[in-house]
């Protein structure tokens, strides 16, 4: 008489854990991040050729692992996109400047579009002030009482103060509040000041443009089953342990004129999550559904996550991954949803995998699973360049690259082990 596949997985030996997380590669990981962050990929925006070229590259990487692969359509709208670069300069006392876009001027996401240059008088933004027809320098911190007045007096738009990451990059985002109806211009703190300064003695001329709008577009989410050894039922009733292994794909697209290659934010997650299913594809020797999802759209708010968690089972146990290029002192881990029991397995995964935790905000993916109703929980290690030119694949760290695929893979390990009703 032949035995079940359950009954059979069950006679296999029990795979020891150091030995699966032996089998982890660095060099994999480290190729998927430089193919990502490839310039053919042009930064990986959603619905974007680029974005839809890596999401069609993940999932014929998953059918080599022999998973079951669907790519899921789903709508976008409101996403910010630049189709010029903006320009901003002056004039102090006959002496021009022109600045340096994401390095001394930023897009602001509440910007109306402008796509030619508007040249006005800049003004101080004060009660009383005529601003028709001018410029308005905002005081710091009060950019949205600014364009308020600018939209009721008929201002040319707002220059407001923005701060930089610590290698002087101002980070792009492709989401953010409600467009207004006047231009929008973030200016490095510092020259903020010097106009505010340079106001109080002569005048200035302020010369823009701004051409960034709003977009709908159409995003594409990578969803695999992968192969397990067993039923996905054991013999006696029980359903196996579900669980989902997700990292969002997408980056927040090149500019015009530079590349956002999008290495950290987040091919480094996706590298360490594609390389943990592959290693769990083949070791897992008792029944489990495991499942991955590459995300689209979690720059422009989440959407790929948002479409797909109302249909995920209510049982499963979800563990996102964004971000891990750069472990510093200990992973940043957030809970949500029914998780104590997961989050006590991943406790004593990283115990048996070498990698330090800290509770922190993972502001990703595993919210809107969260918000459905499953245990999730999202891991950090770090981005460095965040979503600026600087984000190359130089930056991924092969050691954080492991240490995520092996909390990963330990987690799940511990989990096939805890079969539930």
């Amino acid at each position: 008489m032949t035995s079940s596949p359950a009954a059979q997985a069950r006679a296999l030996p029990e795979p020891d854990l150091a030995a699966v997380m032996g089998r982890l590669s660095a060099k994999r990981m480290l190729a998927t991040v430089r193919e990502l962050a490839r310039d053919d990929y042009t930064g990986r925006r959603v619905g974007t050729p680029g974005g839809r070229a890596a999401a069609t590259w993940l999932a014929a990487r998953l059918r080599d692992l022999g998973a079951e692969v669907d790519l899921v359509r789903f709508p976008v709208t409101s996403v910010r996109e630049l189709y010029g670069t903006p320009t901003l300069e002056w004039s102090i006392a006959g002496r021009e400047r022109r600045l340096e876009h994401r390095r001394e001027f930023v897009e602001h996401l509440a910007s109306a579009e402008m796509p030619r240059p508007r040249t006005a008088p800049l003004i101080a933004d004060a009660d009383g002030a005529d601003i028709r027809g001018r410029w308005v320098l905002a005081e710091a911190g009060d950019w949205a009482r600014a364009c308020t007045r600018a939209e009721a007096q008929g201002a040319v738009g707002v220059l407001t103060a923005r701060d930089t990451d610590a290698e002087g990059w101002m980070p792009k985002m492709i989401t953010g509040p409600g467009v207004r109806t006047v231009p929008a211009i973030g200016l490095r703190t510092d020259l903020h000041r010097h106009l505010a300064d340079s106001l109080a003695h002569t005048p200035v001329q302020v010369t823009g443009s701004m051409p960034l709008r709003q977009v709908a577009v159409e995003g594409l989410n990578v969803h695999a089953r992968l192969p397990n050894a067993a039923q996905h039922t054991h013999g006696d009733g029980e359903h196996a342990p579900r669980v989902l292994l997700t990292a969002h794909v997408d980056g927040v697209g090149d500019d015009p004129d530079r590349r956002l290659p999008a290495a950290a934010d987040n091919a480094s997650g996706v590298a360490a999550v594609l390389e943990a299913a592959r290693v769990l594809s083949t070791t897992v020797t008792t029944p489990m559904d495991l499942t991955v999802a590459f995300l689209d759209a979690e720059e422009a708010g989440a959407w790929g996550s948002a479409h797909h968690a109302p249909r995920v089972p209510p049982d499963t146990l979800v563990i996102n991954l964004d971000g891990a290029a750069q472990l510093h002192q200990a992973a940043s881990v957030e809970a949500g949803g029914p998780s104590h029991v997961l989050l006590a397995t991943l406790d004593q995964a990283a115990r048996l995998s070498g990698v330090p935790l800290r509770a922190g905000a993972m502001a990703s993916d595993n919210r809107r699973y969260a918000a459905a109703g499953l245990a999730a929980i999202g891991i950090g290690m770090g981005m460095p360049g965040y979503q600026t030119p600087a984000e190359t694949p130089e930056r991924v760290e092969a050691d954080t690259l492991m240490a995520a695929a092996r909390l990963v893979v330990a987690t799940v390990w511990l989990i096939s082990r805890q079969p539930t009703a």
